[in-house]
């Protein structure tokens, strides 16, 4: 009897959360939608960031069972294009010497989703920025891989803010 009672409030607590009709915001599991991703234009001098971007992006279209990507338009049902307009690395904070200690890369990107037979436009974001911070040193090397890990930061936390933002549109259609 002792057991019951414990085990009592563990069983009522599993059939409300299983019953209660919580799905995930995050994933789209509505008839099958292919996104044909277009190629970034990249204006910036950074080599490699539009192939960055893509790969962000089918990582995360892959959490979704009901969306795939495609890199060809044909059978598509959506289009994704994008452009990253600029990149800035201005010094936040200055140490001895009037040297950087800390430096922000600000992303200036632009992108639109939009559905192919109709022509409706299902997001538009003309000029978003994203910033991530880091810490500078004396050595170059250093640096770089620094730089390297914020805008890798960037890009990934961009393709999550796009699949999200496509997941919760392709319901509307």
């Amino acid at each position: 009897m002792k057991t019951i009672r414990r085990l009592l409030p563990l069983l009522l607590v599993a059939l409300v959360v299983t019953a209660c009709g919580y799905r995930n915001p995050n994933i789209y599991s509505g008839p099958p939608k292919t996104v044909y991703l277009a190629e970034w234009k990249n204006r910036t001098s950074e080599m490699n960031l539009d192939s960055d971007i893509y790969r962000a992006l089918t990582r995360w279209f892959q959490y979704s069972g009901s969306i795939s990507t495609s890199r060809s338009r044909a059978g598509a049902d959506l289009v994704l294009a994008g452009e990253i307009i600029s990149i800035e690395l201005p010094s936040l904070s200055y140490g001895a010497g009037n040297i950087a200690t800390e430096v922000k890369v600000r992303l200036r990107t632009r992108y639109i989703l939009k559905e192919i037979a109709s022509g409706k436009i299902l997001l538009e974001v003309p000029d978003e920025y994203w910033t991530e911070e880091y810490r500078t040193s004396t050595n170059t090397s250093r640096n770089r891989d620094n730089e390297a890990a914020a805008l890798e930061e960037i890009v990934e936390n961009l393709a999550q803010k796009i699949y999200q933002r496509t997941v919760a549109e392709i319901p509307k259609l």
